[in-house]
């Protein structure tokens, strides 16, 4: 696995409240639940992350989006495309 901000290598044992029709279906299909659910947990806080980023600086992307709307973009005549 990839190495993230949101990986420190170390294996911490919890405990996780399954619907048994689930964990028995991942067995079933030889999934690795662990794995499983730890990047689903990381994809979710990623997301949470990004969406409290988002929202902290709302005010400054809404700003620039209005600056480059009104201007353009800088150096736009330089574009290749």
């Amino acid at each position: 696995m990839k190495h993230d901000a949101l990986s420190s290598g170390k294996r911490k044992a919890v405990n996780l409240s399954l619907d048994t029709g689930v964990v028995a279906a991942a067995r079933e299909a030889g999934l690795n639940l662990s794995q499983i659910c730890e990047a689903a947990l990381r994809d979710a806080a990623r997301g949470e992350r990004d969406r409290q980023w988002q929202e902290e600086n709302r005010e400054w992307i809404e700003a620039n989006n209005a600056w480059v709307e009104k201007h353009g973009l800088p150096l736009a005549k330089y574009r290749m495309f």
